[in-house]
């Protein structure tokens, strides 16, 4: 990732300060895609349209949450895959809780039992995989594990294994599900960043950054004080959101909406 991204904008210490994404960038952020593969592909559009209106250096951070649940698990990773090639540099893809569960299943089957229930299930038929029909099979979620990892490309496993936890950017920083308030980032667990509620929902300013969020689905992006969550439940929903940040400008971007929804702030 480019190291501009990273730069704090200047700030003179006698104005208030204003919240504002890395100077001379345009900031896309994605929110949990959930197997939607057409949905992406609709998103992706219209980020790159904007981006070319814009004229600015822009990249993308997806926040996780790519598989499991919507039918096309293994389309989402290899289409990531593809754009990040594409785009050395300027491309972050951060880890969610569901990736988190299927590398557990990959490691060990027996979880294979919970993750199916929470859209693993999904995530297995996307690659011709079977879930056993029987919860406590053992034998049978060994199997599995092994069909699967027979079955995912080496890339796609790699893929998985260089998710980032969280990226800072400027005045925002961007992680799947919300960080433990009080905690400075670079004390942050990892279970705290990929699946954190309540602690963090009820905070109204977690830490000094705005937090990007997805993992706690809304029918809209829910915007507070000190964060932005931008999981509209794609899965279910049909709609896919992306956050637009351009100095202290925010756009959402959806899927499903006939045009993007606009909201300019400085907070």
């Amino acid at each position: 990732m480019s190291r501009q991204w990273l730069s704090q904008n200047p700030s003179d210490p006698t104005q208030p300060r204003v919240t504002a994404a890395p100077e001379g960038w345009v900031i896309y952020a994605v929110g949990d895609i959930h197997g939607r593969l057409d949905l992406l592909e609709q998103l992706l559009g219209h980020i790159d349209r904007d981006a070319e209106a814009s004229g600015a250096g822009h990249g993308v951070v997806f926040l996780g949450d790519y598989v499991d649940r919507g039918p096309h698990s293994k389309g989402v990773i290899e289409r990531l895959t593809r754009l990040k090639a594409e785009r050395p540099g300027r491309v972050v893809t951060l880890k969610g809780n569901h990736e988190d569960m299927l590398l557990s299943f990959l490691r060990d089957p027996s979880g294979g039992s919970t993750w199916v229930t929470h859209g693993g299930r999904e995530c297995l038929a996307s690659y011709g995989i079977q879930a056993p029909k029987l919860r406590h099979d053992q034998a049978g979620w060994e199997s599995t594990r092994q069909a699967l990892v027979q079955a995912m490309p080496t890339h796609h496993v790699e893929f998985l294994n260089s998710l980032d936890l969280y990226f800072d950017g400027g005045d925002y920083l961007f992680v799947h599900a919300g960080v433990r308030p009080g905690v400075a980032v670079e004390e942050q667990v990892e279970k705290d960043l990929l699946w954190i509620r309540r602690p963090f929902l009820e905070v109204e300013q977690p830490i000094e950054k705005v937090v990007i969020h997805g993992h706690s689905a809304n029918t809209a992006p829910k915007i507070a004080a000190g964060r932005i969550g931008i999981d509209t439940g794609a899965y279910a929903t049909g709609v896919l959101t992306a956050l637009r940040l351009q100095g202290p400008e925010r756009e959402f971007l959806r899927t499903g909406v006939g045009s993007p929804q606009v909201l300019r702030a400085a907070g």
